[in-house]
């Protein structure tokens, strides 16, 4: 059982990874930053971030350009630009709890709507079994995908993702075993 959930951890992680990859180099976070060139270096990545998270590639947008509002009027309150990075990504995550629990409360008063939200050229990049662990995260619990896509796609420690998400080190850990279990049965390890 144990080497079957390494397996599917593998997977999540070769798929997060990718994707990752399909989104440049990593920012130098030695260098001074103008606001302007994190929108340019950070702006697709954390994109890709809150599509992982809220599954809707224009909602995704909507929550990235609040994140970025956001900075921009807190932007003399931080202790430097390099922390704006983690104001970004602890936004981002927090605009998509939002959305998703709107989206929740919505469903309650309508009737479900299941549509397949993903573009064509992001399912295009992935292969078959990507597009299946793909799937299945959008399946998890939000705090189990938003832990696995942190770890995974944001390449966080665990001690970064308790800090974007607001739980301990020690609930980061449980909820990543709980989601490889998770995204191993929806799998069918």
């Amino acid at each position: 059982m144990a080497g079957d959930s390494r397996g599917v951890e593998r997977s999540v992680e070769q798929t997060l990874g990718h994707l990752r990859t399909l989104d440049g180099a990593a920012v130098d976070e030695s260098a001074p930053l103008t606001l302007e060139d994190l929108y340019r270096q950070q702006r697709m990545r954390m994109v890709r971030l809150a599509i992982l998270l809220v599954d809707d590639p224009a909602t995704a947008e909507d929550v990235v350009q609040e994140a970025f509002t956001g900075l921009y009027r807190n932007w003399a309150g931080l202790r430097d630009a390099r922390a704006a990075i983690g104001y970004l990504r602890t936004a981002v995550v927090n605009g998509s709890r939002s959305v998703l629990r709107r989206r929740k409360t919505a469903r309650e008063y309508q009737p479900p709507h299941q549509a397949d939200a993903r573009s064509a050229e992001s399912l295009a990049m992935l292969t078959a079994e990507h597009q299946a662990v793909v799937a299945s995260l959008a399946k998890l619990p939000r705090r189990q995908r938003e832990v696995l896509v942190l770890r995974y796609y944001g390449n966080l420690s665990e001690a970064e993702i308790a800090e974007a998400t607001g739980v301990s080190r020690g609930t980061v850990k449980s909820t990543a075993s709980r989601a490889l279990d998770a995204l191993q049965k929806l799998m069918g390890s």
